[in-house]
């Protein structure tokens, strides 16, 4: 079984996210935080297995997770668009994301 090498930034640590993921992930949160109410966000530490996280959530619960460069950016990126930010590790996640997620499963239990 052969294993990728990881690329690298210049930094010398894991490259996170090569141009064109990038350019869409911030597209596809650019387009929650404006589609949605009350939007906060939720600051994931890089883990063993993935790289930086921030899940946005909007006022519903309805929620997206997607790959950032650095927590440092993430906070910058949601005070530009006047998005609160937390760190997961220490607050949690709010009651309403797994209302949300338990909505979501019993409406896909019921159609099928």
């Amino acid at each position: 079984m052969r294993f990728k090498r990881r690329k690298r930034d210049r930094a010398g640590g894991p490259s996170t996210m090569d141009r064109e993921a990038a350019s869409a992930d911030r597209k596809h949160l650019e387009e929650f935080v404006n589609s949605r109410i009350g939007v906060e966000g939720f600051l994931e530490p890089r883990t063993a297995v993935t790289e930086v996280t921030i899940v946005l959530i909007a006022k519903d619960g309805e929620w997206t997770r997607r790959r950032v460069p650095s927590a440092q950016w993430a906070h910058s990126w949601a005070n530009k668009l006047g998005v609160p930010t937390y760190d997961a590790a220490v607050v949690g996640y709010p009651q309403r994301m797994r209302e949300w997620n338990r909505r979501q499963k019993e409406a896909g239990a019921s159609d099928g």
